[in-house]
């Protein structure tokens, strides 16, 4: 398991659930939280990189020999966009023999995902 202490996102000092992003303006320090995992996810290939490992459901995982012949990129190059997924706090990993296998932080989707959702006012048409 990586040693690397993770930011629970979506949560403040006291361990609650944050306001969503509506629901009152953000601080600096939150802003600047909230916008490394945006520039993490504003690339095509980390996003796709989440997706891969995401699809694999609640606890699953992913070995990185399976996420590498996915893209025309250097194993490196990989290694360095699933590195800033774990800086970002949206992913996590561990060290098998040669492998390093990848899953998505519980709950990390669906806080960002409240983070962003609007409160749908009486009446309100989609």
């Amino acid at each position: 398991m990586s040693k690397q202490e993770l930011e629970v996102l979506g949560q403040d000092a006291d361990g609650d659930c944050c306001r969503g992003l509506a629901a009152a303006p953000l601080d600096e320090e939150r802003a600047g939280e909230l916008a490394k995992v945006f520039k993490a996810l504003g690339d095509p290939v980390r996003l796709q990189l989440l997706s891969m490992i995401a699809s694999r459901g609640e606890g699953g995982e992913v070995c990185v020999c399976e996420l590498t012949p996915a893209f025309e990129l250097s194993q490196p190059t990989i290694s360095h966009h699933l590195k800033l997924l774990r800086q970002a706090g949206l992913i996590d990993c561990e060290r098998r023999g040669t492998w390093v296998y990848y899953w998505v932080l519980p709950g990390v989707l669906d806080r960002l995902a409240a983070f962003l959702t609007t409160p749908q006012t009486a009446g309100a048409t989609a």
